[in-house]
């Protein structure tokens, strides 16, 4: 687990600094980085998306994923749920930066892969490199949506460790590469519309669409057994 608290850690300090930081800029110079923010999570959504759906074995499933999710997830209303509990300890915009930041923190390959090595191998550096990076983006998010955004923390820890103890007892042979390259052009998809939600050019509620992710861990659970 060393790695997942270095890289919780990391997202902990870059969201003080950043914070600290947006004490001192001009409204106008926030705007900036609002968009900023979203052409950045946009463009790395699609670039997740371009990268691996080429590798994709099942290209019917990220969109079977993305109807069953959202569906599910509309009923659910996940996403007026989180707003109104976020509401509760903000008036700002925090709720869409959580959104993002979970998303951007969570759904990669280094977040998925690292705590696999970690368990199985007792290898790190996946998740050393991907703190290094949340580091320089939760300075970013936070300078953007303020302090709060260090409650981003505690999911990405809650969600490394999952995998974690996942990991440690099915074996690294679950987490394959196939599996990984779904989740990561699910996953690319749903950045990237919270990147265009941040755009303000269509609200398209990305935390209803999250249960998307579990349905190809549920297609491969099921295909292991068949």
């Amino acid at each position: 687990m060393l790695g997942t608290i270095v890289n919780t850690t990391t997202i902990m300090i870059g969201s003080v600094i950043g914070s600290v930081v947006k004490k001192g800029i001009n409204e106008k110079y926030q705007q900036a980085l609002f968009n900023a923010m979203g052409l950045a999570a946009t463009a790395i959504g699609i670039n997740a998306v371009v990268n691996n759906m080429p590798k994709s074995r099942y290209p019917v499933l990220f969109i079977v994923s993305l109807a069953i999710g959202s569906l599910f997830g509309s009923v659910m209303d996940i996403d007026g749920k989180f707003q109104g509990l976020v509401a509760k300890f903000s008036k700002s915009n925090l709720g869409e930066g959580l959104g993002t930041g979970i998303l951007l923190y969570c759904i990669g390959t280094l977040s998925i892969l690292g705590p696999v090595m970690s368990a199985v191998y007792g290898d790190h550096t996946y998740l050393f490199t991907n703190a290094t990076l949340d580091l320089v983006t939760s300075m970013v998010l936070a300078s953007t949506y303020g302090i709060g955004m260090i409650l981003a923390a505690p999911v990405l820890f809650c969600w490394q460790g999952v995998i974690y103890f996942v990991a440690s007892y099915l074996s690294a042979s679950f987490f394959s590469q196939d599996l990984l390259t779904e989740l990561s052009v699910v996953g690319g998809i749903l950045i990237a519309s919270s990147g265009i939600g941040i755009l303000k050019i269509k609200d398209i509620k990305t935390m209803n669409m999250l249960p998307a992710l579990l349905v190809p861990i549920i297609f491969f659970i099921i295909k292991g057994f068949l």
